[in-house]
């Protein structure tokens, strides 16, 4: 008996990721009609890794799995047959520990003997009949193809998924056919079965290729010539939540109760939520606050933040964790160590919160250390105002200069990528600083001299960790929540007698409106 599934297209979105309140599901669209030969059988969706001949293969392999790597495909055509049984061996024991699927590149042989999930065969390397005879009925069989016609035969001949491409040129192999994201999107209506686009994606070309129906990316270099394959893989990864309907993605927020409601875990719930996706929180602190700052803390135990944390983390499918303020050393540690064993990364983007509007502080002088050491390596993203720079860094940093200097440095102490934000320094713009272990990214706006800041460092992260959760690259993340925070303390209204809190909801509104005057346009 075969499992039937209808899969209803997504939601009408806006470009900068937002849904479009009031947006109705277009009926007329058609639905896609995807059958399953066996409900046990692998799904083969996501992030579709295909080894490579390099030096310390299972080592990179592991760090490609823990970033959610969800099929690992074994070529080594160039080893003796003995030397692929004892690597196939390896990486078959490494993705089981991972439950992840193991796929043989086109030695049926090969597959059989090391009990592999299945087998991809090239154009002109095997009969899928054959290897269905070989391998046995719960076995995965895929087909490259390069056009519609070898597409519908490799279906029609019993395939469970195509390999389809290339995409684009690659340097993995000489490329014969290249029918490009356009020949993509033309077999998607045609093709049941998943596909699996093939050939030079990278991060930066994977959104056009899944919006054109890939369900699965094959990559070699993006990820396994990358000096953190864990990362990589999961950006890639979170790319596919673009097509989720809303809310899309859901994001973790581990921070302090602000009672004023313009900070902490409330403005991180505010944030997500207007900007579409799901809030999961887990408290550390409350606060006595009001716009006029912090008059008394209650930092909760180490083993209740746990606590809070596994509930989330056992039950709903969290995208993208957000921390904001920690408070002491043992809740740093406790959330370090519990992340850290994780089997699967899920990406952090971690605000090192030190010091309230007021300037009350809300993390311990001694934590410091202990935050540097344990949970900083980390983030996904760091997001340091300047103050909080020169404290993690022990030096001061006047100028955008400082900042490129700073970011690079964080950045060598483990996080992934850093967002310096340039807001106390001087001058009519303020300037933030993104290093992403390669180059410096500047995005700047106009100063707005208010005292309407309450809240700012939170929403920003929050927003950035919103719309990476939505399956925004991080670039356009960084940019889109610059515009929202700018917009938030720009349309910001006097409330109490301190800082106020930035406005959240126009600044969501007005963003969503100029994200869909630039789809009219």
């Amino acid at each position: 008996m075969q499992d039937v599934h209808f899969i209803q297209p997504p939601d009408v979105e806006c470009q900068c990721g937002f849904f479009m309140w009031g947006t109705q599901v277009d009926n007329s669209r058609p639905f896609r009609l995807v059958v399953n030969k066996t409900a046990q059988m692998p799904d083969i969706s996501g992030v579709y890794l295909v080894t490579d001949q390099g030096d310390g293969l299972v080592d990179r392999v592991s760090q490609a799995l823990r970033g959610g790597v969800s099929v690992l495909q074994y070529r080594a055509k160039e080893l003796a047959y003995d030397e692929r049984l004892a690597m196939g061996g390896e990486l078959k024991r490494l993705c089981a520990r991972f439950g992840t699927t193991f796929i043989i590149n086109d030695d049926v042989t090969l597959a059989r003997e090391l009990d592999a999930d299945g087998v991809h065969l090239g154009q002109d390397d095997g009969d899928i009949a054959e290897a269905r005879a070989l391998l046995g009925p719960g076995k995965v069989i895929g087909k490259s193809t390069h056009n519609l016609e070898e597409a519908l035969q490799a279906e029609q001949g019993g395939a469970d998924y195509i390999g389809f491409g290339a995409i684009y040129p690659t340097g993995s192999k000489v490329v014969a056919h290249l029918p490009g994201v356009e020949g993509l999107e033309a077999i998607r209506g045609r093709i049941k079965i998943p596909i699996v686009a093939i050939g030079g994606i990278t991060a930066g070309s994977a959104c056009r290729v899944i919006e054109a129906g890939a369900d699965a990316l094959a990559v070699i270099s993006s990820v396994l010539s990358s000096p953190r394959p864990d990362i990589a893989a999961a950006e890639l990864l979170l790319l596919f939540n673009r097509m989720r309907p809303f809310p899309r993605g859901a994001v973790l927020s581990i921070a302090g109760s602000d009672s004023g409601g313009g900070a902490g875990i409330q403005a991180d719930i505010k944030t997500v939520s207007l900007l579409g996706s799901y809030a999961a929180t887990v408290l550390t602190a409350l606060t006595a606050q009001n716009t006029r700052g912090v008059s008394a803390i209650h930092s909760l135990p180490p083993s209740f933040v746990i606590d809070q944390l596994d509930a989330v983390l056992n039950d709903i499918p969290i995208d993208v964790i957000k921390t904001g303020m920690l408070h002491t050393p043992a809740i740093i540690s406790a959330l370090a160590e519990r992340l850290g064993e994780r089997k699967v990364l899920i990406p952090m983007v971690i605000d090192p919160v030190m010091v309230a509007k007021g300037g009350a502080a809300l993390l311990e002088r001694e934590a410091v250390q202990t935050f540097c050491d344990q949970l900083l390596p980390l983030a996904y993203l760091l997001t340091p105002n300047i103050p909080e720079a020169e404290r993690l860094l022990g030096r001061t940093v006047k100028n955008e200069a400082d900042m490129e200097r700073a970011a690079a440095d964080l950045h060598a102490l483990g996080a992934a990528n850093v967002l310096v934000k340039g807001g106390h320094l001087p001058g009519r713009r303020a300037t933030d600083i993104l290093y992403d272990g390669t180059r410096c990214h500047h995005f700047s706006s106009e100063r707005v001299f208010t005292s309407n800041t309450h809240g700012t460092g939170c929403t920003y992260a929050s927003a950035i960790a919103a719309l990476l959760a939505q399956g925004v690259p991080l670039l356009a993340a960084v940019e889109r929540s610059k515009t929202f925070i700018s917009t938030a303390i720009h349309t910001a209204r006097s409330l109490g007698k301190g800082h106020s809190p930035v406005n959240h909801f126009l600044a969501a509104r007005e963003l969503l409106q100029s994200s869909m005057s630039n789809v009219k346009d």
